[in-house]
């Protein structure tokens, strides 16, 4: 059988075998890695982040250096602020269950709140991409 895959290999991530880690970007959210980074050789990303109950972001301006970023809400909501991006509370932007939205590369953004219960699916390329601190707008 030929090999029909080019640089992924196959892999299922089931909820009940994922374990969340507090050990990501940000200390108020918790992580559930998707397996896509080994699948990809580190190409792509995903995880599904989930709110630490009763932790408050600190809202602080930063931007990422990658070529790809979707998030999608699961559960529960998250306002997000993007520069030069204007909605009803200025470039504040709320996503709730069934929300997505497409992050540019280096856009500058910060997550203002979320509920407790908020949970989303980031996708991500590459899978490790560095973060850098931005003044805000």
């Amino acid at each position: 059988m030929t090999q029909l895959w080019k640089n992924q290999s196959f892999t299922i991530a089931h909820a009940d075998d994922g374990k969340f880690e507090g050990a990501g970007l940000r200390p108020f959210f918790e992580y559930r890695e998707l397996g896509v980074s080994a699948a990809t050789k580190g190409a792509y990303g995903a995880h599904v982040i989930r709110a630490v109950p009763g932790m408050e972001g600190p809202g602080t301006w930063h931007s990422h250096d990658l070529d790809f970023q979707m998030v999608y809400v699961t559960k529960g909501w998250v306002v997000f602020e993007y520069e030069g991006q204007e909605g009803q509370g200025g470039g504040e932007h709320l996503l709730r269950e069934g929300s997505s939205v497409l992050q540019p590369p280096g856009i500058k953004h910060r997550e203002v709140r979320h509920s407790d219960d908020m949970e989303l699916i980031e996708i991500i390329s590459p899978a490790s991409f560095d973060t850098k601190d931005e003044t805000a707008p």
